[in-house]
């Protein structure tokens, strides 16, 4: 177990925060589900949600894409996560770096950081604290969809803008600011 994370305690029973593995594992369970990706109301203009209880207290979500839309460069703090497309076809370009966490405005960063990976219907992938990066549906005509469970419940959101190797913190969201 992690120092940032510590089990939970029900009346006399403790509980483990859910790992890595179990998030994705969430994530490919709920996007098997057709009935409930398919209730999903899409959007043309804008991406839509629903939440989802997640397994063991994490917060989890079904996303719709509109083509053309994405999330910009962003990460999820001290929580990890997972994933999956349950319906199109997402793109995820990440950093291969470890950023500091605070103390900073603007990095400048190393050649070779940079990841790619498309994610088809059924694929998916689990992250850990502070992985940077942006999603994108870049069909322009398809919807895509995907399931997300983040451990803990998202603290902050840090977005970031980037202009070649240059990338600059631009604003921190909190929950209320989504929920």
């Amino acid at each position: 177990m992690s120092p940032h994370t510590s089990p939970r305690t029900t009346g006399t029973t403790t509980i483990a925060p859910p790992t890595q593995a179990e998030l994705l594992d969430f994530v490919r369970r709920t996007a098997a589900d057709h009935d409930l990706v398919a209730s999903l109301p899409l959007d043309p203009e804008g991406r839509t949600w629903v939440r989802l209880e997640g397994p063991g207290g994490s917060e989890a979500w079904l996303i719709g894409w509109p083509p053309g839309t994405g999330t910009g460069w962003h990460d999820h703090a001290e929580s990890v996560g997972a994933f999956l497309t349950a319906a199109g076809e997402l793109t995820e370009h990440s950093l291969a770096a470890r950023l500091p966490t605070d103390g900073w405005k603007t990095l400048e960063l190393s050649e070779n950081v940079d990841r790619q990976r498309q994610l088809r219907t059924g694929q998916g992938r689990a992250f850990g604290r502070h992985h940077v990066h942006e999603v994108l549906n870049e069909s322009r005509t398809e919807h895509a969809v995907s399931v997300h469970a983040y451990y803990p419940p998202l603290p902050q959101i840090r977005r970031y803008s980037r202009t070649g190797p240059v990338l600059r913190l631009e604003s921190v969201e909190r929950p209320e600011d989504w929920q």
